[in-house]
C-alpha cells in the first residue's frame, strides 16, 4: 500500500515544525519518496542521528516488508543559523 505525500508531510511537519520541506515523488507511483529537510532540530547533530530523527517522525511506516512508505531518500539539513 503507498503512501501519500500529504501523509508524510502531515507527519515530518509535526515533528519538525519549524522545518523547511521539499517532498518529490521519484517514480510517480506514491511509492518511491525524496525528502529533503532543513531544520533547526538537526543543529549539532551528524547525519546518521538527523536521518534516525525522520525515521522516528515517520512512527513506523517504513517498517517491515508490509510499510506504508516503501522507499525514503533523505537528504537533511540545518539551515543557516544567522538567518532570523
Amino acid at each position: 500500500m503507498a503512501m501519500k505525500g500529504d501523509d508524510i508531510l502531515a507527519l515530518l511537519r509535526a515533528e519538525f515544525p519549524d522545518a523547511e520541506i521539499e517532498l518529490v515523488d521519484l517514480a510517480g507511483d506514491n511509492n518511491h519518496w525524496k525528502a529533503v529537510i532543513s531544520s533547526r532540530a538537526f543543529v549539532g547533530l551528524n547525519r546518521v542521528k538527523q536521518h534516525q530523527l525522520v525515521y522516528a517522525a515517520l512512527k513506523g511506516k517504513m517498517d517491515g516488508a508490509n510499510g506504508e512508505l516503501h522507499a525514503l531518500a533523505l537528504e537533511t539539513k540545518v539551515p543557516d543559523v544567522s538567518s532570523p
